[in-house]
């Protein structure tokens, strides 16, 4: 089959494109390497990925791109990912998580493509999951409290909205947050990165507030495949991608200890404003109608990654 991947040279997108390669897929990479690494693709370049270094908000080189690659499946990742950014260029943001999303759709449509995979947020769409019933499902309301969620939202909106209007098969995951190798620090569960390599340098970890704070955290193994697996349905619509369950900073540096044999003490520091307290994503709808859970574990993961960083 023929993919195409935007921001392919990203953490979950490089793990992605090794799949796809490993299925047998021919596969392009979109990314301008803003945030994303040559070196994350390494293996899937010498496997014959290709790489186009394209600013999704180019329209005509994202057209030129996908009329070269004639993809069968087209999954977007590419994004701005950076939360706190967002707050502050949020016109930024849009351009590339609104704006560039809408040029990889008409790309799409242009090219004849037969699905798209669009990878959303879960907690930053919903916004605060405290004083909610917990975990959330996709009918639970979209209350973003960043710029960053908002924006994603509206990439599904499109996506929605290039079905109605032109028929092009689309679906949106909204995911937990992701952690696992190749992770960048900038995403939403970039605390993991960066207690992993606070950790293996002999520092503490830093604390915003008083670490009882939660999220949904989703191996990226997890996630890649939830993307294979929404790529061969026909179901659209949003699906959570998370495991139903909450985690505390301070677990996570509990759990990251016991996993490294080593002590690892938490550095507490004022919290940060508009801040999420607590989040997690019910993935029911994802079991029932593209047969998928998630099969790794958060000691399983945390093991993995570790061993991956060090």
């Amino acid at each position: 089959m023929r993919s195409v991947v935007t921001g392919g040279a990203g953490f979950i997108g490089s793990n992605l494109t090794d799949a796809l390669l490993a299925r047998g897929d021919s596969v392009t990479v979109l990314d301008d390497l803003s945030t994303g690494r040559r070196s994350n693709l390494d293996e899937a370049l010498g496997n014959g990925a290709e790489l186009r270094e394209i600013d999704i908000r180019d329209a005509g080189a994202v057209a030129s791109a996908f009329e070269e690659a004639s993809p069968e499946v087209v999954f977007h990742l590419a994004a701005q990912i950076d939360v706190r950014r967002s707050v502050a260029e949020p016109a930024f943001d849009a351009s590339i998580n609104v704006g560039g999303t809408a040029n990889v759709l008409e790309a799409a449509r242009v090219a004849g493509t037969r699905r798209v995979v669009f990878v959303s947020t879960g907690g930053a769409i919903y916004g605060e999951g405290q004083d909610k019933h917990l975990p959330l499902d996709e009918s639970a309301a979209s209350e973003p409290l960043a710029p960053y969620g908002q924006s994603k939202f509206a990439g599904e909106g499109y996506v929605a909205l290039y079905k109605r209007l032109y028929g092009l098969s689309g679906v949106s995951l909204r995911l937990g947050n992701v952690y696992g190798p190749r992770q960048d620090p900038l995403g939403e569960a970039g605390v993991i990165a960066i207690f992993c390599g606070r950790l293996l340098g002999g520092e503490k970890a830093t604390v915003f507030g008083d670490g009882t704070q939660t999220r949904d955290y989703i191996y990226v193994g997890d996630v890649v495949s939830a993307a294979l697996a929404a790529a061969g349905s026909d179901a659209d619509g949003a699906f959570n991608i998370g495991t139903g369950q909450e985690t505390s900073v301070l677990d996570l540096i509990e759990l990251l200890g016991q996993t490294a044999d080593r002590d690892f003490e938490a550095d507490f520091e004022d919290p940060r404003p508009g801040e999420v307290q607590r989040i997690s994503i019910d993935p029911s709808r994802a079991k029932a109608e593209l047969s998928w859970r998630p099969e790794v574990d958060l000691a399983e993961g945390m093991r993995l990654t570790l061993e991956s960083a060090g």
